[in-house]
């Protein structure tokens, strides 16, 4: 049994080598490694079976284009472990002729989310915090941790907002007035839970990045939307993002947007309406404070460990 599955998992690494020879394989794993021990015929003998490769994993997967975790987990399966998701990939030959690229990227997807989703539900993460307290600068290192799709609100909505704000004869930059947030703002964190929703409907992994201050503080808001999630096999976290006065003004400074203008011209004003403590229900705070204590980074590392523990 395991020599035949040495075989297929050869015919495997076959595939995803495609119209690449063995001996420029083999130069574009050393160069990728910095050894030059690799000969065309160690890639002959992977192919056939007669050996499974180990240490050149990590390389193969840069390589060859495929997640690393699905090479190991298809490894292991060729060394004699147990695993339902350690057959080969779909052949889409019927589907994609002349395609190989796509065919290849499709199969590795299709087996990375198998490879990921084992022993675990996809997950829902919101990412609020108030403006330039650092969510979509944690959102992406949390994308670059897992791989997960980031929706903004802002980069999914502010074209719309501002035509529509210009239509109903406002300011395109108004983020502040009773008019924006009783005509405009719904409109904006609809149309983001509609994108979610429809990637939560396909089972997605995704992370959500807005400031979310009403819906957080919103009594039963978290809780319908983690029920709904959760009849569809999802789970929800909400992270949420604190940083101190000093570090958010210097940020929204710096970014120079528009609509942060009105922010800065009455930044008393309107820091005096902000809340030092959490909504409730919050899974994880992130301290983004000037000193905090660990870097975003290590912080996003930590939180990620909580998210899939």
């Amino acid at each position: 049994m395991t020599t035949q599955r040495r075989k297929e998992f050869g015919t495997y690494l076959a595939r995803l080598r495609g119209d690449r020879s063995q001996r420029a394989a083999a130069a574009l794993l050393c160069d990728l490694s910095g050894s030059s021990t690799l000969t065309r015929n160690e890639i002959s003998r992977w192919e056939r079976g007669g050996r499974v490769p180990d240490d050149w994993l990590p390389h193969i997967a840069r390589g060859y284009g495929v997640p690393l975790a699905v090479l190991e987990h298809k490894a292991a399966w060729a060394r004699g472990a147990d695993s339902e998701t350690g057959s080969l990939p779909v052949d889409l030959s019927p589907f994609f002729p002349q395609a190989d690229a796509l065919k290849a990227r499709i199969a590795s997807a299709l087996h990375a989310r198998a490879a990921t989703n084992a022993g675990s539900r996809p997950i829902l993460v919101l990412v609020g915090g108030y403006a330039g307290s650092g969510k979509t600068e944690f959102a992406r290192f949390l994308s670059d941790l897992t791989g997960w799709a980031v929706l903004d609100k802002d980069a999914l909505t502010r074209r719309m907002t501002e035509r529509l704000l210009l239509s109903l004869g406002g300011d395109p930059h108004d983020r502040h007035t009773d008019f924006y947030r009783a005509e405009v703002r719904p409109h904006e964190y609809r149309c983001l839970m509609s994108a979610a929703h429809g990637n939560i409907d396909c089972g997605v992994s995704m992370i959500l990045a807005a400031p979310f201050i009403t819906e957080l503080h919103t009594p039963g808001w978290l809780d319908r939307l983690t029920h709904r999630c959760q009849g569809r096999g999802v789970e929800v976290a909400a992270v949420w993002i604190n940083s101190d006065i000093d570090t958010m003004h210097e940020y929204i400074e710096t970014r120079d947007a528009p609509r942060d203008r009105w922010k800065l011209s009455h930044w008393d004003h309107y820091t005096s309406t902000l809340t030092e403590d959490p909504p409730p229900g919050i899974t994880a705070t992130i301290d983004n404070r000037l000193g905090a204590a660990a870097s975003l980074a290590d912080q996003t590392r930590t939180t990620l460990r909580r998210l899939i523990n």
